[in-house]
């Protein structure tokens, strides 16, 4: 199976040529964040009259919460949390301007709306590769809410990073089993 590589962050071009099954490579800079950090992610953009925060208009979310440094490593691991969890603020991110998230994991059909109304993607990265995928991460810092702790805004970068297109920009989903295409257009 071949592999897109996709420099981040990533145009609307590059995202509406992407199809559900395609396995994919990313490099460039990549955001984390989870549950905790997207509620005060949501406070500040309704506080912002719907402006993105911290330069994030354009940029991809990985829903993940690192571990601490190791192994001459940013992180020891960075695993892919459950996605629909962030399914409360997700579609609001998406309509302020992230193009694209990362986590493992069905989402839900609203998700699927978004994708297909904002020309967005949602990629899927293996669960259970933590320790693999933090070998693809070269650098981070911490942009926002570092109180949160692994729930921090991160800006990383990553080179080579592996994932799978779950939902694509026209609103078709892997997690569909039944569809005559699902998994096959890679």
């Amino acid at each position: 199976m071949s592999c897109k590589a996709l420099e981040l962050p990533l145009s609307h071009e590059a995202l509406a040529s992407l199809r559900v099954g395609e396995a994919c490579e990313l490099t460039g800079p990549l955001y984390t964040l989870r549950d905790a950090g997207h509620m005060r992610l949501l406070d500040e953009l309704d506080r912002a009259d719907g402006q993105l925060p911290y330069g994030l208009r354009g940029h991809t979310l990985f829903y993940a919460g690192p571990t601490p440094a190791a192994a001459g490593r940013p992180f020891g691991a960075i695993g892919p949390t459950t996605a629909s969890r962030m399914d409360f603020a997700a579609p609001c991110l998406h309509r302020a301007g992230i193009v694209a998230t990362i986590g493992k994991g069905n989402r839900s059909d609203e998700m699927r709306r978004v994708c297909r109304e904002t020309g967005s993607v949602y990629f899927v990265a293996v669960g259970g590769a933590a320790a693999y995928l933090a070998k693809c991460v070269v650098s981070e810092r911490v942009e926002a809410y570092d109180e949160l702790g692994t729930e921090a805004l991160r800006r990383i970068e990553v080179r080579r990073f592996p994932v799978f297109v779950g939902i694509d920009a026209q609103g078709a989903s892997i997690y569909d089993l039944d569809a005559p295409d699902a998994g096959r257009r890679a």
